[in-house]
């Protein structure tokens, strides 16, 4: 099986409560990026809470920046936690372990994909318009998220990028587990991860010592500061 590069901060091992807040992360993230400024490098954040990092790499490299929406396929009974992720092109990656252990019903399956592609179309028109989608097609494409959960949902947006021609993909993200680490690390060249967590409990939000949701106000507030990539 392909493995990815892993780039890791080793005293961050398993620590909690690393970065201030994501304009801080996204800053420490673009320094471990620096040798692909001269790879022709394109940075696609998923949001809500990926665009301060997103934003913050792209300008450090200066790099073109827009935004790849992947949404999470709910669980029934909690918005949290997710079965597989979706995006554009009708990409779906399921997380197939988990819907055959809990076991879901395909009722419930099919509710979940529904209410990702319903959250996935809001997202993407509140958030790019009808702009094209992204050409990445022979780019270094460097996919940036505040934290990998279980890593499904960057999976989805890597299988995106790839489909679409791009020449590399570099996974860059503050924070993950390090099960999630392994599982997207199979898909991409290089993976980028900060603070890597062992250990069963893992929330992304334990890696900052301020945390919240992100308002589409804030989030508008980064895609104002930077032209939109259209090439």
């Amino acid at each position: 099986m392909h493995h990815a590069r892993v780039v890791e901060g080793r005293s961050l091992r398993n620590r909690t409560f690393v970065f201030r807040d994501r304009d801080e992360a996204g800053a420490r993230l673009a320094e471990r990026l620096l040798e692909h400024r001269n790879q022709n490098p394109v940075v696609l954040a998923i949001p809500s809470g990926g665009v301060p990092i997103g934003f913050a790499v792209s300008q450090r490299l200066g790099a073109p920046f827009d935004l790849i929406v992947s949404r999470k396929i709910p669980l029934p009974y909690t918005r949290e936690a997710g079965f597989g992720a979706l995006t554009w092109d009708d990409i779906m990656i399921l997380n197939e372990a988990l819907v055959t252990s809990i076991p879901l019903t395909k009722e419930q399956v099919e509710d979940g994909i529904a209410v990702a592609k319903r959250e996935l179309e809001e997202r993407t028109h509140l958030f790019r318009g009808d702009r094209p989608l992204p050409n990445v097609k022979d780019r270094c494409i460097i996919l940036v998220d505040d934290g990998l959960a279980s890593g499904f949902t960057m999976i989805a947006a890597v299988t995106f990028v790839k489909r679409h021609g791009a020449e590399k993909t570099v996974v860059a993200v503050p924070t993950g587990p390090m099960h999630s680490v392994t599982r997207v690390a199979s898909h991409v060249d290089e993976l980028v991860c900060l603070n890597i967590r062992e250990g069963f409990s893992f929330a992304v939000a334990d890696a900052y010592a301020e945390w919240h949701d992100l308002t589409e106000m804030e989030v508008q507030s980064y895609l104002d500061r930077v032209p939109m990539w259209t090439t």
